[in-house]
Order: structure tokens, then C-alpha cells, then sequence
């Protein structure tokens, strides 16, 4: 959020506040005007302006008032251009190219008349024309200006809205919980992005389709030796030729794509150079609220989950005699699973260095949700209606992408282990598909089958997951120490080759680094407790919802947990501060060194919390600009133990030094 552009822009709209408004005022009055609309992102952007109006750097009252004035004078003049063309504005570019930007803006009005205007400021296919629709049918502009007025102020709020509260929460939240929010941030980007890859293309081949089929028939005709073994595929006498083209040509295009991919990694005899970038940055969001949410999601493709769920299925088509899909659906699984597990047998790709032995290329998970869910949507998605059809393809793309997000989260596969997977399972479900699409073309009730299916994944996915979380994270902890240190060296010296500070990307969340300890922590912890701090154990999800809960003592409520190198905090100490809303903190992490003699070194963080109420709708102890209270305290408390104290040469931050057990010089 605070990048060098985004600290810029805010400088820029602090001092200009009035072009500010001018800005957000054109942002709105170009996406309300006719054409123009289309082109311009006007929901990142006000999400941009909302998200600076909770941090504070633009007026919320001013910058609501300016999109609302912005877009009513679009919609305004889209409005007196639709009365002074008339239906002239058809012949005109682009309307005489694309008829249809027109044509849908004036079904929508003629159904719903007044209610249109309003509507349609949320709709944003039909927003840009349907003020200009009103004008060419020559609707009175008093009775367009209050529907389009009260549009444009909610509008105005509800784009803004998002990022207002964003902004607002931002700097507490972020200040705990930013590779959360992050991770999860990323997740639905993903989600986001194959939900509307699987919607449009399946919208473009929906619509395309005979125009595809002509050109086979055409290609068949004027290539009789090779199109004759196509033909079979394209009789226009069968309703399936659409959607048997449809599945020829994506299993064309996905073809190309997954011996383009393979190519790749073998030319290059390993893990491609976006793989290393994206596992890199994908651990760098570990974090321990996240890590039992992915680490639950990675299960969704386990046989546990997809098993039940298929046999239930298989069972269905059994029962009702469905004996050809029954054996399609038997020959997807069963040979999908041999192929894939033939396949990463035969490629030796090096695994992620977080990886063990059983995650390899392609990712088998992967491949075989792929299959599971793909074929399945083969089989029911042409007993469904019209655009609904699209919805179990949309299904499979989701539970595909949200495995293959967890298991790369986790580091258990390279992106490209992912992605051969999924293309390999599309490729298998598609010639599949294709074979049986032209030999069966009875339907059947699918809505029995769907429930069946859908459900029994839903609960065996609800049963599996929790249990398999801890022991699949186990498999993917942080690595351990591989820098080794003389005990007496890093006593005099070498304890300033540890980080004096966390290794964020914003500088306020770069926590310094004051205390270093030597030995177990037991007994540190016990003297703490003794002098009236309290451990605090690791807040987990259900810890984090009761941060919403008012009625709970500020005391009471949890410190989230924060991350060093992707290990959670070992041991958190909290002590009451000097009044209600403030307590001192100590934190402890696994350093990223150990001691020649097997001693554990540990890195400690001294803070003061605050209690906040981002929004009044939850209490979160966030660490402020510590003034060295929490040091002195700690420092007083373990006096006791062999110490010492320095500036760290990196930033001059005290560094406190412990040792918990004796020395063998002090043994002596």
C-alpha cells in the first residue's frame, strides 16, 4: 500500500486537494459518458480514491460529491446525445460496428423503464448507454434527472465504500496481519481470474460455434482424404457437432500449450525462472493463520475427498443403467490417474527445496481434480439450459485453482507443476469428452447426480480437511538454521551478524530486533511469569473472530501472531501496561542461526501495544513507535541471567544478550 508511487500520489493530493476532486470528478465523468465508459477502469480507480479517503489524504464528504457531480453530468451528456442524435446514433461508428451496445441498453429500458436508469449504474455492460437510450426515446429530462441523481450519489458511495473501509482498517490491520491479507487478497485474484477465463471462453466458443462448424465443413469438403476422419465429428445433422467442434478446438489449442510448456522444462532441465520468483514471493506470505487455512484447502484433492465423491457418482450412473457414461467415467479416473502417475515418473523435475518426496511433476492433485471435476461438468453440462451450462466448468476452475493456490503457498510444487497438471487433466478430460459426446446422446436427469456429487465432495472435503491440516503442514515447515556460530564468538562479536530488525517490506512494520538469548527458554519464561507477565499461546482463527467480540476485556482479547523468516513467534510474553488500552509485549522467534554446540539461538522483539478499534467493529493490540519501556522492563526482570547489552552496528538499536544456560567457562 505505501509503495514510492502511492506515497507520491498522496504528497501530490495533499497539496492539491481541489485537482484532487477535479480528478475524481473526470474518473466518474468518463466512465458515465457514452463509448468512453467502456474503456475506463472507474472501479479500481475509486477504489483508489476510497482507500485514500480512509487513510486520511482526501476529504470523504468532497471526493463523495465529486463522483457524484462527475457522473451525473456524464450520464447528463450521453443523455442530450442520445436526444440530439436520435436513432441517427446507430449509423454511427462504433454503434453501426457494435449494434449491440445499443441494443442492450434499450431492451433493459424498455422493460423497466425509470427503474433502468438506477439500475444500470450497476450494471456495467449497459451503464454508458442506457442514459443515452432515455434520450433517443425522448424521455423528459425532469423525469430522467431525480432517478439519475439519487443513482449517481449511491453510486458514487458504493464504489467508494470498499476502499474507504480499506483505507481506514488498513494501518491496524496491516500492522498484524498484512501476509494474511495478503495471501487471501491473492487467492481470490486467482479465483477471480479463471472464474472469468472459464465464462468467457465458454461465452466465445458458445457464440461462435456454428461459425466454426461451417468452417470445418467447409475445411472437410475441400480436404476429402483428411476430412473425412473429422467429418464424423461434424455431421450438422447430430445437435452435438457445436459442442464436439468446441471440445476439437480447445483440445487443439490446450495440445499446444502443454508440449510448449513441457518443451520448456526440459530445455531448460529444470524449474523455469518465473517458477523460483513466484515460490519465492508465495513463501514470503507464510504466516501462521494462513498456513492451517491453505494447508486445509491443499487437501481438497486428496483420494479422501475426490474418492467418495466419485464412487457416489460412479454408483448413480450404475443404478440407473448409464452403462457408457459409467465406463467413460471409470476409464477418466483410472487412466487419468495411471497416466499422470507414468508421467511424473518419466520426467525427473527437481522439486521445490521446500518440497518432499511425493511432490513432483506434474502435480498429481492437481491433475486429477482437474479430471474429476472436468469430466464431470462433460458429463451434466448439456443437460442444463442455455448459459447455465457454464456453471459446473466454473465449479471445476474454482476447486482447481484454490488446491493448486494452497499447495503453492505451502511450497509443495513450482507453478509450472500446477499448471502442467491442470493442462494435462484438461487435455485427458477433453479427448475423453470427445469420444464420449459422439457416441452417447441420450440424456438423463442430471440434478440427482449433481447433488450427489456436489454433496458427498462437500462433506468428505468438510471431514478430511481439518484432520489432514497438521500433518500435511508438518511436511512443510520453515527450514531450519544453516548458519552455524561459535558460542564465544557470538557472544563478543558475531552476535551482530543477526538481522537487528524483521525482514518486511514496509519499513513500519520492521520491528527492531533487541533481544538475542542462548539456551532454552524455559527458563527465561518462568522468571517472566514470575514477575507478573503471562504467556500468551498462539492465536489460531477462532481467536482471531473473537477480536469482534465487544464485550471482551481488552486484556483478554489476543495478540495475532506475527512471522520471522516464515516461523511464527515461539513464545509471546505480554504484561499490563499503565492503563486499560496499553500492555508490553515480548516476542521470540527460532533465529536463523544455531550454536556450534547445539545451543538454540533465539531473536526477541520488546513492544508496546496499543489497543485499537479500527471501524468500532474489532479490538486489536497493534505495536507503537516503542519509547524503550518494554526493553527496560524485560532487561530488569532477567538481570539475573548472564547478559550484556549494545548497539547493534546496523542501527544502533540496543541489543540485549542473554544466556539461559550456564556456559561451559562459567562451569568452571
Amino acid at each position: 500500500m505505501e509503495s514510492a508511487w502511492l506515497e507520491s500520489a498522496t504528497a501530490w493530493i495533499s497539496a492539491n486537494p481541489n485537482a484532487a476532486g477535479a480528478l475524481i470528478f473526470l474518473i466518474a465523468f468518463c466512465d458515465a459518458l457514452v463509448i468512453l465508459g467502456i474503456v475506463v477502469p472507474a472501479l479500481p480507480l475509486l477504489f483508489a480514491v476510497g482507500a485514500l479517503i480512509g487513510l486520511g489524504h482526501i476529504n470523504g464528504p468532497y471526493a463523495l460529491l465529486c463522483a457524484t457531480l462527475g457522473a451525473f453530468i456524464g450520464d447528463a451528456l450521453s443523455y442530450w446525445i442520445g436526444r440530439r442524435w436520435g436513432p441517427q446514433l446507430r449509423s454511427r461508428w462504433p454503434f453501426s460496428r457494435y449494434p449491440q451496445w445499443l441494443d442492450r441498453g434499450e431492451s433493459m429500458f424498455r422493460r423497466h423503464g425509470v427503474k433502468s436508469i438506477v439500475t444500470a449504474r450497476f450494471v456495467g455492460a449497459v451503464r454508458p448507454f442506457v442514459p443515452a437510450i432515455a434520450g433517443m426515446l425522448h424521455m423528459p429530462f425532469r423525469r430522467y434527472a431525480l432517478p439519475s441523481l439519487g443513482a449517481c450519489a449511491i453510486w458514487s458511495a458504493s464504489f467508494l465504500a470498499p476502499g474507504w473501509v480499506l483505507g481506514a482498517s488498513y494501518d491496524a490491520v496491516a500492522a498484524v496481519a498484512d501476509r494474511l491479507a495478503i495471501a487471501l487478497a491473492t487467492l481470490v485474484v486467482a479465483i477471480a481470474l479463471v472464474w472469468a477465463c472459464v465464462l468467457y471462453t465458454w461465452r466465445w466458443f458458445a457464440a461462435h460455434a456454428d461459425n466454426l462448424l461451417a468452417r470445418a465443413l467447409r475445411w472437410t469438403r475441400e480436404h476429402p482424404h483428411l476430412g473425412r476422419y473429422a467429418a464424423a465429428l461434424i455431421d450438422p445433422n447430430r445437435p452435438e457437432s457445436p459442442s464436439l467442434v468446441m471440445l476439437a478446438v480447445c483440445l487443439l489449442a490446450i495440445s499446444w500449450a502443454w508440449f510448449t510448456l513441457l518443451a520448456s522444462l526440459l530445455a531448460s532441465g529444470g524449474p523455469l525462472a518465473i517458477d523460483h520468483r513466484v515460490h519465492d514471493f508465495m513463501w514470503s506470505l507464510r504466516n501462521p493463520l494462513a498456513d492451517r487455512l491453505m494447508a486445509a484447502l491443499a487437501g481438497l484433492g486428496d483420494a479422501s475427498v475426490l474418492g467418495p465423491a466419485a464412487a457416489v457418482a460412479l454408483g448413480y450412473l450404475l443404478w440407473r443403467r448409464r452403462w457408457m457414461a459409467a465406463a467413460h467415467w471409470v476409464a477418466a479416473l483410472v487412466f487419468g490417474l495411471v497416466l499422470t502417475s507414468l508421467l511424473e515418473q518419466a520426467i525427473d523435475m527437481p522439486r521445490p527445496p521446500t518440497a518432499p518426496a511425493g511432490f513432483g511433476f506434474p502435480s498429481v492433485a492437481v491433475t486429477m481434480s482437474t479430471i474429476v471435476f472436468g469430466f464431470f461438468a462433460v458429463l451434466i453440462a448439456r443437460e442444463l439450459p442455455g448459459r447455465t451450462r457454464v456453471w459446473p466448468y466454473l465449479l471445476a476452475g474454482v476447486v482447481t485453482t484454490v488446491l493448486g493456490f494452497a499447495r503453492l503457498y505451502l511450497g509443495a510444487h513450482w507453478p509450472s507443476d500446477l499448471v502442467g497438471g491442470t493442462l494435462f487433466g484438461i487435455l485427458w478430460l477433453l479427448m475423453l469428452g470427445i469420444a464420449y459426446r459422439r457416441h452417447v446422446a441420450r440424456s438423463f436427469w442430471m440434478r440427482p447426480l449433481a447433488i450427489l456429487f456436489y454433496g458427498t465432495f462437500a462433506l468428505a472435503a468438510l471431514w478430511h480437511a481439518p484432520r489432514s491440516a497438521d500433518a500435511l503442514l508438518a511436511k512443510f515447515e520453515a527450514a531450519t538454521p544453516t548458519i552455524v556460530l561459535d558460542p564465544d564468538q557470538w557472544w563478543q562479536q558475531d552476535w551482530a551478524k543477526l538481522p537487528d530488525q524483521r525482514n518486511e517490506s514496509d519499513i513500519r512494520r520492521r520491528w527492531p530486533l533487541d533481544v538475542q538469548v542462548a539456551g532454552p527458554l524455559e527458563p527465561l519464561r518462568a522468571r517472566l511469569v514470575a514477575q507478573g507477565w503471562r504467556v500468551q499461546s498462539q492465536a489460531d482463527w477462532v481467536a482471531t473472530v473473537g477480536l469482534l467480540d465487544d464485550d471482551t476485556p481488552a486484556h483478554d482479547q489476543p495478540v495475532l501472531p506475527a512471522t520471522l523468516d516464515a516461523h511464527a513467534e515461539t513464545l509471546v510474553l505480554l504484561h499490563d501496561g499503565q492503563s486499560e488500552d496499553e500492555q508490553y509485549a515480548l516476542r521470540l522467534w527460532q533465529a536463523p542461526a544455531v550454536l556450534q554446540d547445539g545451543t538454540p539461538l533465539w531473536l526477541g522483539s520488546t513492544q508496546t501495544l496499543r489497543l485499537s478499534r479500527p471501524l468500532e467493529v474489532a479490538a486489536l493490540w497493534l505495536p507503537e513507535r516503542d519509547d524503550g519501556q518494554a526493553h527496560a522492563m524485560v532487561k530488569a526482570v532477567l538481570g539475573d541471567f548472564e547478559s550484556r547489552e549494545a548497539p547493534h552496528p546496523s542501527s544502533g538499536t540496543p541489543v540485549l544478550r542473554l544466556r539461559t544456560s550456564p556456559t561451559r567457562s562459567s562451569r568452571k
